[in-house]
C-alpha cells in the first residue's frame, strides 16, 4: 500500500507542469478603456437575456435557453451592481481625505 502510494506521488511529481507561468505580460490598458469594455459586454449580455426572454415567450427558443440567457444576465447585472457599489465607495473614501 505505502509502495503505490509513494509510486503514485512520484509519477504525479515528474508529469506536473506549473500551474502559474514563468513568464506574464501585463497588457498596458487604459482602466477606463477596461471600463468601456466590460460595460459593453455587460450591455450584450443583459440585450440577449431580454431577446431569449422574447424568443422564449413567442415560443422560438427552449426554456432552458430562456433561463441560461436570464441566468447569465442576472449575474451581469449583479457584477456590474458590485463594480459601482465599490467605485462609490471608493469615491467617498478620497472625498473624506484631508488634502
Amino acid at each position: 500500500m505505502i509502495n503505490s502510494i509513494s509510486a503514485l506521488t512520484s509519477a504525479a511529481g515528474a508529469t506536473a507542469t506549473p500551474a502559474v507561468p514563468r513568464t506574464t505580460s501585463i497588457p498596458s490598458a487604459d482602466f477606463a478603456d477596461v471600463l468601456a469594455e466590460m460595460s459593453t459586454n455587460a450591455l450584450g449580455t443583459m440585450k440577449t437575456g431580454e431577446a431569449a426572454a422574447i424568443s422564449g415567450i413567442e415560443g422560438k427558443a427552449s426554456v432552458q435557453q430562456v433561463v441560461e440567457a436570464i441566468m447569465s444576465a442576472e449575474q451581469t447585472l449583479q457584477t456590474a451592481l458590485a463594480i459601482r457599489d465599490k467605485v462609490v465607495s471608493a469615491y467617498q473614501e478620497i472625498s473624506r481625505m484631508a488634502v
